[in-house]
């Protein structure tokens, strides 16, 4: 059972109920900043990790293509390598006699080229 009690009506009550309305309102205030503080931290927080992760992902793909192409440059230079190697042995005389009986079947003076096929793969 409540009871109804009237409130003095002084000024000690009056600057009493001024200092807890006032504190309530700081207190809401405060609430509200840090709300703000927590929302805006959170939103530049989300937008970094998203940053981190972008960038890993684009340096994961960027590492792979390096690798690849790595790969692809050692095959271009073993194949310099082996071009190089022809044109040492395409500036031999000999060589180039055997090139031209071997492909295009010319011979020496009292030479006969005879063409004997390659036997066949046998299938398995």
């Amino acid at each position: 059972m409540r009871k109804n009690v009237t409130s003095m009506e002084n000024e000690y009550v009056r600057h009493q109920e001024h200092m807890h309305k006032s504190s309530s309102k700081r207190k809401k205030r405060l609430v509200r900043r840090l709300s703000l503080f927590f929302v805006l931290v959170l939103a530049i927080s989300g937008f970094m990790v998203s940053t981190l992760i972008s960038r890993a992902q684009m340096l994961e793909e960027k590492q792979a293509e390096k690798t690849q192409l790595e790969n692809k440059m050692e095959q271009l230079k073993d194949h310099q390598n082996a071009l190089e190697e022809e044109i040492v042995k395409l500036n031999d005389d000999d060589y180039i006699a055997k090139l031209a009986r071997r492909d295009y079947f010319l011979s020496d003076d009292g030479e006969i080229i005879f063409n004997i096929p390659e036997p066949e793969k046998k299938k398995e």
